[in-house]
This record gives C-alpha cells, structure tokens and sequence, in this order.
C-alpha cells in the first residue's frame, strides 16, 4: 500500500466482514501514524500458547472501556453487538470496508492456505471447521449485518465513510 497522507483522526473504528481488510489497513494506519491499533476479537479472547481462552462479559468489557478512553486507537473487527457500541460512540471516524463478497472468499480461502503452509501467521490454530465458519461469517455479514451497521449508522448520524478497495481507501488518505 502506499504512503498515506490525510491527517489522521485520533480515534478510528474499522469494520468489515472477513477478509475485507480490516487488519491489514488497522496495521498500515498504526505503522504510518503511529497509533495503536487493537483487534476486537483479542478483545474478547486471552491469547495463550496453549489455547485461547475467551474473556467473560465483564473482562470483554472493562478491557474495551480501557481501549476507548485513551486519547489515541484504531480499533478493527467485524463484529456488531451491543458491547462494540461504545467504540463507535468514541470513534472520530468509522470505515466500513466492504470489499466485493467473491473478493472476500477468494481472501479466506488464501488465508487458510497460508496459514496451513506456515506462511502466514494466525491468532488462532487454523482448522477446517473455522475455515467453513468464515464463509458463513462472510455470508452473514453481507445478508444482515451490513444492512443493519449502514442503518444504525444513518440513524444516529454517525461519521462513517464506506471503502471498497484499496484504490478507493488511497484516494481517502491521499
């Protein structure tokens, strides 16, 4: 990806379905401006050697509320529930990466082969059963969580801008 130049917001929620891209423009944004970037789903899951192990509701919650009091985030998922809220409350700015849905396949099924081959690294054990959830994931996003998040954003007069690919995400930071 290029050198991105548009000042940065402080505080930035990045959300998409699997394999938009989410991750890897939270890590250029983070690289270039230096903000830390946070993944919603070690938000919700303890990463240890061993096994993930996921936080209860509570500890889900207060390690969020740590996140989006600080002065400086970009925070990535897909995720769409009541307790990711208060990041879009806080957020200077949402994007919405909604990359084409074959496009999105064609990412997880690349994905997983990476991870299989040892060539790309994972927060968590890849496995055949995760990798049919993706698409399931994927499709879902694209049926009902997508028309919701566009609604719910509408509603409450959210900043929200909606990038489609990685020419349309350069244009924006250019």
């Amino acid at each position: 990806m290029k050198q991105l130049k548009r000042n940065m917001p402080d505080k930035v929620h990045i959300i998409g379905s699997v394999g938009s891209g989410k991750t890897t423009l939270a890590r250029v944004l983070s690289k270039q401006y230096g903000q830390p970037y946070y993944e919603l789903d070690n938000v919700v899951w303890k990463r240890g050697e061993l096994r993930d192990v996921r936080r209860t509701d509570e500890e889900r919650d207060a390690y969020l509320d740590e996140i989006v009091k600080t002065k400086r985030w970009i925070i990535e998922g897909s995720q769409y529930h009541n307790w990711v809220a208060k990041s879009f409350q806080h957020a200077d700015i949402v994007i919405l990466l909604d990359t084409p849905y074959l496009v999105r396949k064609y990412r997880i099924t690349k994905r997983y082969i990476r991870q299989l081959l040892g060539i790309e690294e994972a927060n968590y054990t890849p496995s055949f059963r995760l990798f049919k959830k993706m698409f399931e994931w994927n499709k879902v996003f694209e049926t009902d969580s997508k028309p919701k998040l566009l609604k719910s954003f509408q509603q409450e007069n959210m900043d929200f801008i909606i990038l489609k690919d990685k020419n349309e995400v350069e244009k924006y930071f250019n």
